[in-house]
């Protein structure tokens, strides 16, 4: 059976990954509340059906800091997402590229952006973590500036990791030693095709943007310490001022909820921000990003773009993020649900889904542009 929908390519995904890897990416920190309103809140949002309106022809293109794209969606930075599939980034890139839409490609990513960009073609959008060492962070940014990246996302909602409960349970963290790589061992057994596919021929498992600084030889458990014990929880405005000197492309702040941080991030130079919880993965009990972005819209009052994320699971909640002010929505689990399900032909599916999906909510709300 055909998947027709996000939700089906997540229950492909949660049959064909390893249970770690499944659950770092579905879950959210705490008792995932702020998980659960992400979807809530957004499926609340009501459309405005219109009828006898010509909507033969629907136009779902936008153009996001000078880029265009065939509709308002981007292929979120997501930790770890290359693991879903044999060198996971690279495919999801190509179909991203082929769909017409940018890509954020994750810190830490599996796939290394050298790696990711030597197919050719335009480069996808990087993010940037911030952590202690400003060297490592200035050599991220150059090489981003070396490989023509179109724009850096610098992601500041992470000063400290928040608890995820799943990640403990799956023994992902917080089981050191042979007890958790045996437990990890079993839930990979119990996947044969991925464990042939991408644990033993799509090696290496490692973080390629950091091998420099952990090891290209590492485990993957000592690039997840390097991590925590890295990001610098010192950081303030200045740092995104630092970064600003650093890079002379578009600027994107992601993680921001609240209107004065929105201003923030403005002063300090971002060319956008997206308004973001991190997916429900940080801060439970936050505001949901479709409830934060009305007061951020009007705080802003149209002097940089801004961006979204948080529960999107079809061409609807694109619609109604884009119907509340945000000039394009970040897509982070429906992308590597699809990739862990179909690689790059999930990722393709999934794409066409929610841009018909999109255009037929368009049509069905008297609607023919996104302008």
């Amino acid at each position: 059976m055909k998947p027709a929908s996000v939700a089906d390519y997540r229950a492909l995904s949660r049959a064909r990954v390893p249970r770690f890897l499944f659950d770092y990416t579905d879950g959210g920190s705490y008792g995932e509340v702020t998980l659960a309103r992400n979807l809530a809140d957004l499926a609340a949002v009501p459309l405005d059906q219109r009828v006898l309106v010509d909507v033969a022809r629907i136009d779902t293109r936008v153009t996001v800091l000078g880029q265009q794209m065939a509709m308002p969606v981007i292929l979120a930075p997501v930790g770890l997402g290359g693991l879903h599939a044999r060198r996971g980034e690279v495919q999801a890139w190509r179909a991203a590229r082929a769909a017409g839409v940018a890509m954020a490609l994750s810190t830490v990513s599996v796939c290394s952006l050298a790696e990711v960009t030597a197919g050719g073609g335009a480069p996808p959008w990087f993010q940037l973590y911030l952590v202690k060492d400003r060297g490592a962070n200035a050599a991220m940014i150059a090489q981003a500036r070396e490989q023509g990246c179109p724009a850096l996302v610098l992601t500041v909602d992470l000063p400290t990791p928040g608890a995820r409960y799943r990640d403990v349970r799956s023994s992902l963290t917080g089981a050191p030693g042979l007890a958790g790589q045996l437990h990890r061992a079993a839930q990979v057994l119990a996947r044969p095709r991925w464990a042939l596919d991408v644990g033993l021929r799509g090696g290496p498992v490692a973080m390629g943007n950091l091998t420099q600084l952990v090891g290209a030889k590492a485990p993957l458990s000592d690039y997840l310490g390097w991590i925590s014990r890295n990001f610098d929880a010192s950081a303030g405005w200045d740092a995104l001022a630092w970064v600003r000197a650093q890079w002379p492309g578009p600027l994107i702040v992601k993680g921001i909820l609240h209107p004065e941080d929105a201003a923030l991030a403005f002063r300090h130079g971002a060319d956008a921000i997206v308004v973001s919880n991190h997916g429900g993965r940080q801060l439970d009990g936050a505001m949901s990003a479709v409830r934060a972005l009305p007061a951020i819209m009007d705080r802003l009052s149209g002097a940089i773009p801004v961006l979204a994320d948080g529960g999107v699971r079809s061409g609807l909640d694109v619609l109604r993020y884009h119907s509340l002010g945000a000039a394009a929505v970040m897509i982070g689990r429906p992308w590597v649900w699809a990739l862990g399900a179909a690689g790059e032909a999930g990722v393709a599916h999934v794409l066409a889904l929610l841009r018909a999906e999109l255009a037929a909510a368009m049509a069905l709300t008297g609607r023919t542009r996104l302008a």
